[in-house]
């Protein structure tokens, strides 16, 4: 039984839960995004955690968000192994399947650099709560182009064609979202 001062506080839950929904869209390719149910995968993962939360909730949210983190890896992969074998016409949705299979290899490489000693994966969900902070106070347009560039590695025109803007205002907001995302982290390079 845990002690009430180690309970988790709903302003905390909230937190974790736009820190997963925005790394699930990191790591799920936009295009396969549509086809999961990514809030339901978040909610899963949510639900799990609170189930075991008295083996780990002792920690900091670094430490939690590790956790966390893992036990939604496991559930993408889990949603991702379902939409790859679902019934349905193979030629038809040879980029949609092609576009899972990226996601699927992005959540291996994830799961793989998460095999680190318990301090590190405490410093890396900081910064996973940190930059998810910092993506979600951008303005809706400015996110979208910078995660589709940057972790999706789209270019302006795709960008441009999925937002209805053209590549030169794409460039803007990419240009925009990331002076504010340095300015919101850069205390992550300092001493």
């Amino acid at each position: 039984m845990t002690a009430p001062s180690e309970v988790i506080p709903p302003a905390a839950w909230e937190r974790f839960r736009t820190a997963l929904s925005t790394l699930a869209r990191l790591k799920i390719d936009p295009r396969v995004q549509a086809r999961l149910d990514l809030s339901g995968v978040v909610q899963q993962t949510l639900l799990e955690a609170y189930a075991a939360r008295g083996r780990w909730q002792a920690g900091d949210e670094g430490r939690q968000l590790g956790y966390l983190r893992r036990v939604l890896a496991n559930n993408l992969m889990d949603a991702l192994r379902y939409f790859a074998t679902g019934k349905r016409d193979r030629d038809l949705e040879r980029p949609l399947i092609d576009a899972a299979s990226v996601s699927s290899s992005r959540i291996q490489e994830w799961v793989a650099a998460d095999q680190t000693s318990p301090s590190d994966a405490a410093a890396r969900g900081e910064r996973d709560l940190l930059l998810a902070d910092a993506l979600n106070e951008l303005p809706e347009a400015q996110r979208e182009a910078l995660i589709l560039q940057h972790w999706h590695g789209w270019s302006l025109a795709e960008i441009g064609e999925r937002l209805g803007r053209s590549p030169a205002a794409v460039a803007g907001l990419i240009k925009r979202g990331l002076q504010t995302l340095r300015e919101r982290l850069q205390h992550w390079s300092e001493p």
